[in-house]
């Protein structure tokens, strides 16, 4: 079955992250009133499976071993079937 899989990657509670950071800034420049602003990076994965559970361990298994720094990051994954 072909399975399509969105990975968010977002910095844990208490990381720096100066990118959210500049464009808050930026945005308050501009005239933009926020709370904050936190970056996030999304990863959208195609591929082949027997079952969901078997797609969403191999992804697991991706963000374990590259796409996610286990130290810094929490990462949430999104799972559906492609017809």
């Amino acid at each position: 079955m072909q399975y399509q899989a969105d990975v968010t990657i977002e910095l844990k509670s208490g990381m720096l992250d100066p990118e959210g950071t500049t464009i808050k800034r930026a945005l308050e420049h501009l005239g933009y009133e926020t709370d904050s602003v936190k970056t996030a990076k999304k990863y959208t994965i195609g591929l082949q499976a027997e079952n969901i559970h078997d797609a969403r361990e191999t992804v697991e298994q991706m963000c374990q071993k590259l796409i996610a720094n286990p130290i810094i990051h929490n990462y949430e994954i999104s799972l559906r079937e492609l017809q």
